[in-house]
């Protein structure tokens, strides 16, 4: 006999449901993809010499890192494995791909000033890529949280092209990098730390590229698309570098005012008790 508190189904011939296949998003995950490819060809070319190539796959993998978001909003895809695969695919793109590729450009050359100076090279490029995964747990431990109109530390794809900036430029203008080991170190050093530093960036989150804006707005972004194709590494690395300044500027500027606060609420003594 079948014990009692066995549930027994109210229909004879109900065959039993099948659990959903779990399967992933093709669309903007084939982004992500896209984006970790043109990061790890990056790798191929510098450790090729090809430099420029190098440093051009890396500005087109953060049009595709930028393009696989939208895509996932746009068409609600978006899951937990996808954000993960991005953060890999980030780690790639923008951590591996510019340390490796300064270091091939320049830091390399550090070896032929003694093997202690050798040591100097690869361990920046070293902490830059550990300063680019701590920016990148930092941001997926804090997804959702704070205020989302500011990034905490400089945005991985901007110290990219910080580095993938630098290394076009020179090498557009026919500088050779064992000329600037010293530049490139401080540029692959200030970069990683700004990674992980407390300097707040504008996100530009908060843009809404569906309403309307000024026309002078739509001039100058046209005027960024001209200047662009005039001169593709000189503009798109003034550009970054702009933006990586203006981090420490607002905090030096959010510093003073307070400081100029604190001495205007210090210059205004309590009025003093009646006397009885």
């Amino acid at each position: 006999m079948e014990p009692e508190n066995q549930a027994v189904s109210s229909e004879p011939n109900a065959t039993p449901e099948r659990p959903r296949s779990r399967g992933i998003y093709l669309l903007p995950n084939l982004f992500t993809t896209a984006a970790m490819f043109s990061g790890f060809y990056a790798i191929v070319a510098a450790m090729q010499g090809h430099f420029e190539a190098a440093a051009i796959a890396i500005f087109i993998s953060m049009v595709l890192d930028g393009l696989d978001g939208r895509v996932a909003r746009l068409t609600n895809t978006q899951t937990a494995f996808g954000a993960e695969y991005d953060s890999m695919s980030d780690l790639i793109s923008f951590g591996v791909a510019p340390g490796l590729t300064m270091y091939q450009w320049s830091l390399v050359h550090f070896g032929e000033m003694g093997t202690g100076w050798g040591k100097v090279g690869w361990l920046a490029a070293f902490v830059y890529v550990a300063c680019a995964a701590l920016r990148l747990a930092r941001f997926n431990t804090h997804l959702g949280k704070g205020d989302k109109k500011y990034f905490t530390g400089l945005p991985s794809p901007t110290a990219a092209a910080l580095l993938a900036g630098m290394v076009w430029v020179f090498n557009d203008l026919s500088i050779s990098g064992n000329n600037f080991q010293f530049p490139a170190l401080l540029m692959t050093l200030t970069a990683g730390l700004l990674m992980v530093s407390n300097v707040s960036y504008y996100s530009f989150k908060e843009i809404d590229l569906r309403n309307r804006v000024p026309f002078v707005v739509m001039i100058a972004v046209l005027l960024l698309f001209a200047l662009t194709t005039i001169d593709p590494p000189k503009v798109l690395f003034t550009v970054f570098v702009a933006y990586t300044l203006s981090g420490p500027i607002i905090w030096g500027i959010r510093r003073y005012r307070r400081m100029q606060r604190r001495k205007k609420e210090g210059q205004i003594t309590p009025p003093t008790p009646p006397q009885l």
